[in-house]
């Protein structure tokens, strides 16, 4: 086979092979999936870049065939300089200056201020607490307010509304990313770092820790809920009301057994800060941040061993707590919708 055909192959292979990758990004956690105003705008920059990056590459390809190729022999020394300013150095300048014009132009109005509540993110080994309608302190913040609503591992946004979330850690460095609504940005102990959220259709979208933290990295996750104004606010309204404290076996052995002293339940003698909340757990859709689906069964297999179903887990296993008494608090944690 020519040389210039295997070529002309590889590319054309090459070129399969990427489109093929590129059709997969469909998933609810993919950074082609737009489903708000900063990734939009993040993809259209990206694909101006690839566009860039591509001209710039046929340009100093197609000189580069003329010089070997289409004349081979020797080029006068004018010629030479003229092809290298032009082609290796004019060129390539005038593209990417008119893309960082292009990002920069961009940048405005995916910094403008949020508009509606303000959330506060705290990354923790290997978790996520949340704080809903969380107060305006002036200055430059230290450490993350931990004022609000409390909730854990699912984060609920209005659609159509800039959000300002306030994202932060206690321990150590983790990232705060939801591909499908925006940019990534790091969470760093002792600094407050801001990210404005607009969502701009409704659904479900994957977020992750992009940032290597430990362990249960990799099964440190979180659900982005985006509903209509009116479903958020009638959210938010919900989770600030304390559980249901009617007596029940498994309440009992909830408080008996030391629960309370790591996990609050609004409502009810528990008020422990170290874990997650659980005024109104049942009501979300995963548990141990994105690592089970809700259920009595799955709750009561965390409480006996977290450190099976999530390795490097902080929680303590129960497993010496009599299988009935597992299964009594599990099946009342997932009844506190």
């Amino acid at each position: 086979m020519p040389k210039q055909r295997r070529y002309t192959l590889g590319v054309c292979a090459l070129t399969g092979a990427m489109l093929t990758g590129l059709g997969g990004c469909g998933s609810p956690q993919s950074t082609f999936l737009s489903a708000g105003t900063e990734s939009a705008a993040v993809n259209t920059l990206f694909f101006w870049m690839l566009g860039g990056a591509v001209l710039i590459w046929l340009f100093v390809m197609g000189i580069s065939i003329y010089a070997t190729r289409a004349h081979p022999g020797a080029h006068h020394e004018r010629a030479g300089v003229r092809l290298i300013v032009w082609g290796g150095v004019a060129f390539p300048v005038v593209t990417l200056t008119l893309l960082l014009a292009f990002g920069l132009w961009l940048m405005p109005e995916l910094r403008r201020e949020g508009e509606g509540m303000r959330i506060a993110v705290s990354g923790e080994r290997f978790w996520w607490r949340i704080f809903y309608d969380t107060p305006a302190e002036p200055g430059v913040q230290r450490a993350l307010p931990r004022a609000g609503v409390e909730s854990a591992n699912e984060l609920w946004l209005p659609a159509g509304v800039r959000t300002e979330l306030l994202l932060g850690s206690p321990d150590v460095i983790h990232s705060f990313w939801v591909p499908a609504l925006g940019g990534k940005v790091d969470m760093i102990p002792g600094r407050v770092n801001r990210l404005v959220l607009e969502p701009t259709r409704e659904g479900v979208f994957n977020g992750v820790c992009a940032e290597f933290c430990g362990t249960a990295h990799a099964q440190m996750a979180f659900r982005v809920r985006v509903v209509s104004k009116e479903a958020f606010a009638a959210y938010v309204e919900a989770q600030s009301r304390p559980a249901d404290a009617s007596p029940a076996p498994g309440r009992d052995a909830f408080m008996a057994n030391g629960c309370g002293a790591c996990h609050a339940v609004r409502g009810t003698q528990a008020e422990g800060g170290v874990g997650p909340d659980l005024t109104h757990v049942g009501g979300r859709r995963m548990l141990g941040a994105g690592t089970l689906d809700m259920s009595a069964a799955n709750l009561a297999a965390f409480i006996a061993a977290p450190g099976h179903v999530k390795q490097g887990v902080e929680m303590p296993a129960f497993g010496m707590i009599p299988q009935g008494e597992v299964a009594a608090i599990a099946e009342w944690l997932e009844g506190l919708k």
